[in-house]
């Protein structure tokens, strides 16, 4: 089974978009292109009731064969490190679905396997998890009600970069925020291996604003073919690497 690169979308917001398409639409165009859209919704520590914006969160995950959470934001940091890692899996595990159905005929899937047979495949799965390449493109919603949850943001996503460390396949980031006044999505991180730097960047944002996310999906979309162009004019002398699987 050759070894491929799960591409991600991980948006991270406290509310729902209130400007352009629709969020969940845009999603599941991302993901027709093989970008897994995940979503956390962040709630204050106080808070005791869900807020209505939140409800879009588990639409928009949904579309774009992802994993959604809404947490408190005390537990931000272990919740951005789970559905990164889960959202692997469950793609890993669709590719192979689709792989048995090949096989075996269209009505066959991982669960009608027998335990032995089923656990067998399981483990190829956690071994691909570990050996594959990943890209993950981060979406911060910085409108006004994010101010006091971008610090935990940073500091989330810098513990999110140290816990994959230890995979075998490559790792690679980049960090967009939105709203933007001249764009829908600016760019604060490009590509890179670790998220250490952002530490530099973060107390520099400012925010305020609409949340736009049905848009700043769709330009998080193209961000994935623009760095694969780049990537194959610099990579002329290199081995290809496989690029996602579907």
């Amino acid at each position: 089974m050759k070894k491929g690169t799960l591409k991600q979308i991980l948006l991270i917001t406290d509310g729902c978009s209130n400007k352009g398409e629709k969020p969940a639409a845009t999603a599941a165009l991302a993901h027709q292109q093989g970008i897994t859209v995940n979503v956390i919704g962040i709630m204050d520590d106080d808070q005791t009731e869900q807020p209505e914006g939140l409800e879009e969160v588990e639409e928009v995950a949904l579309s774009g064969g992802g994993v959604s959470q809404i947490v408190y934001k005390k537990s931000l940091s272990q919740t951005v490190q789970m559905v990164t890692k889960q959202a692997m899996t469950q793609t890993l595990q669709g590719f192979v679905n689709q792989e048995l159905q090949q096989i075996l005929g269209p009505n066959q899937t991982m669960d009608e396997l027998e335990p032995e047979k089923r656990g067998e495949i399981m483990e190829v799965v956690e071994e691909l998890g570990e050996t594959c390449d990943l890209e993950v493109l981060i979406l911060v919603d910085t409108s006004a009600s994010m101010h006091d949850k971008l610090p935990t943001v940073k500091e989330a996503l810098i513990d999110l970069s140290i816990s994959l460390n230890a995979r075998i396949g490559r790792n690679r980031y980049c960090v967009f925020t939105f709203p933007d006044r001249k764009r829908d999505i600016k760019q604060i991180l490009d590509w890179s291996p670790k998220l250490d730097s952002i530490s530099a960047i973060f107390p520099k944002l400012t925010s305020g604003g609409i949340t736009p996310t049905g848009p700043a999906l769709r330009e998080a979309m193209y961000q994935f073919g623009k760095e694969s162009l780049l990537r194959s004019f610099n990579d002329e002398d290199e081995p290809p690497i496989e690029e996602a699987w579907y």
